[in-house]
């Protein structure tokens, strides 16, 4: 019988036993701070809006970003964090609201 005949048959491929290592975004997180001038209901319509914070977690960050100065409210990679700022400032300034966010490397 001709090899020519015969099916190809692929190469025996060994998997090396070395774990392969991932390489994750850097995450940044958005702070809102708090200021005398915006109100409690435009802060948390933004985290639900445009955060996607459920109503309940969005009071208690209103809350906090309210009483502590600013809060944490939330942890994405940098382009998505700075999009999500970038909408925020633009809401705000559409109801001439001086609210403002930041981006830091978490």
């Amino acid at each position: 019988m001709s090899t020519e005949t015969l099916p190809y048959a692929p190469d025996v491929v060994e998997e090396s036993e070395e774990q392969t290592s991932r390489a994750y975004l850097p995450m940044y997180k958005i702070i809102m701070w708090d200021d005398n001038v915006t109100t409690m209901e435009f802060v948390i319509r933004v985290l639900i809006t445009l955060i996607g914070k459920e109503y309940s977690t969005a009071e208690k960050l209103m809350y906090e970003i309210h009483l502590k100065g600013a809060a944490t409210v939330a942890t994405m990679p940098l382009e998505q964090a700075e999009f999500k700022v970038e909408q925020i400032h633009r809401a705000a300034a559409m109801e001439e609201f001086p609210f403002t966010c930041t981006v830091e490397k978490a």
